[in-house]
Order: structure tokens, then sequence, then C-alpha cells
């Protein structure tokens, strides 16, 4: 059993000081490697024994032996693997080269997006009274991110249902102080881009974030950001979702105020829910 598995297995059941050196070991492997054990009670504000007394909690003798084995784990993955992913047809070249499609698709996005436009973005959900977001399936996973960052800065978002009647509903009931922000990925709900036309004879305001530039959402639309079109949905979600990402940091860094402190205090309600006796 690996010492992922061995922390996995018991992390439920460890005190915090041991869930926040399995935390670190799971999610700093490489960094965790180079430690001694000293050195990684130092990093994270606890006393040596405490490593000590994690590794054997774990099942091993001592530290040494869990950090041997991380350090394999490590020679593993940053020398041997790349190897193996050099020969064709293997599980390791597919992997490979799905991640390096991935990353020259989030490359060719961050080359081809306009700052100037973001900043028109970040301008007009700061000054919409309402912003709805109409989004096709295949990017409900990068509506949530939006969604949730948003709400984290109090902005006043909505979600829209994807049926003929609610997308109606939206467009009937919007106005020029409201935002309309399409999120498309694969162009399969033709009510969107026809939405967003409705929506600009009415004087409300249309965004559209999209995959392609091509995409019928996207000549709908006052304001466009666009990824590159690629053939393969995956990679058109992850790049939806960089687009997002990075429109998110600009609020973020744009409204500072707006988001002081929001993350401390959901922590801070998290904890006291789960201490809350029911």
């Amino acid at each position: 059993m690996s010492y992922q598995e061995r922390i996995r297995n018991k992390k439920s059941k460890m005190s915090k000081s041991f869930a926040k050196l399995a935390n670190y070991l799971l999610d700093s492997t490489i960094e965790a490697s180079f430690m001694t054990a000293t050195e990684l009670a130092h990093e994270l504000n606890l006393d040596t024994a405490t490593v000590v007394r994690f590794s054997q909690y774990l099942g091993y003798p001592g530290f040494p032996q869990l950090i041997k084995e991380i350090r394999e784990r490590v020679k593993y993955d940053l020398l041997i693997r790349p190897k193996e992913a050099e020969i064709p047809n293997t599980l390791p070249s597919i992997v490979y080269k799905a991640i390096d499609d991935l990353i020259t698709a989030i490359e060719q996005t961050k080359t081809s997006l306009n700052t100037e436009t973001i900043e028109k973005f970040t301008e007009e959900i700061d000054r919409a009274k309402r912003i709805f977001i109409l989004a096709s399936n295949p990017a409900q996973p990068a509506v949530y991110n939006l969604v949730h960052s948003l709400e984290q800065g109090n902005y006043p978002i909505y979600t829209v249902r994807t049926g003929l009647t609610d997308i109606a509903r939206v467009v009937h009931a919007s106005g020029k102080d409201d935002l309309l922000l399409a999120i498309d990925v694969s162009n399969e709900n033709p009510y969107i881009a026809s939405a967003l036309k409705q929506a600009r004879q009415k004087g409300t305001l249309t965004a559209t974030i999209v995959n392609s530039p091509s995409l019928p959402t996207a000549r709908a639309a006052e304001l466009v950001l666009a990824a590159r079109g690629n053939p393969t949905l995956g990679i058109n979600i992850a790049t939806i979702e960089a687009i997002v990402f990075a429109l998110v940091q600009a609020l973020r860094w744009r409204n500072q105020d707006r988001f002081l402190g929001v993350e401390q205090s959901i922590s801070d309600i998290i904890e006291r829910i789960q201490s809350t006796e029911v």
C-alpha cells in the first residue's frame, strides 16, 4: 500500500496536526521530498516529534522510511514516467499527449485574449443591477465557478434554466440596467444566440464567453471573450474555464475591498456549522 493510500484510508480519523501533515504530503509531494523531519515540521509550524508519530501512525517504523517512499515516487514521476511517455501508443504517451494538447490550447487562449475586452467585462459586471447567466450544458462547470466567485463579492447574479420558457421569461424581465451573459461551448442550445438578440433589442447589455468567435452566440452579443475553436469538446470546456478564471481574477484585482475577508469568513462559518450540535 502506497503512502497516498495509507493517508487516504486514515485521514478521516486524524487529528488536526496529522491532517495538516497529510494534506501537505498529498498536495506538495515534490517540496516535501527534499525535507528532513525537522524541516517539514518547521514548514508546517509543528514539532518534529509530531512528524515522527505521524509516520508511525501510517505504519512506517519512522520518518526515514516514509520519506524514502515519497522520494521514490517523485523520482518515478519526474524521471521515469516521461521516458515511458516517449514510447508511442502506450498509456503514458496518450496521457502526456492529452495534457500537451490542453497546454497548447491554453497558451493559444492566453495569446488571443483581449485584455481591453476583459476590462470592459469587469466594468459592466460592476455596473449591472442584475447579472443573468445563460449557458449550454457543457459550460455548466464554468458557470458554477463564475457564480461561486461572484457570489463571494455579493454580485447580484442569477443562473437561467436552459428551457425555452425560462429563457424567454428572463429576456422579458431584463432591462437596460441588466447584463445577460451567455457561456457557450458547443452551440448545442439554439436558443442562446436568439435570446441575446432579443435582449439587445430591449436595450439589455449582452455578453458572451465562447470557445470560438465564429459561433452564433459570439455574433449575437455586444461583448465577446473567445478562445480559439478546437474540435475536442473537453479542450473547449477547459479553455472556457481558463477564460472564466482570468475574468474572476481581474474582478478580484479591480475590487479587492469587495472580496476582502470573504474566504476567511466562509471558513469560520464552516467551522461553526461543523461544531454545532443538531
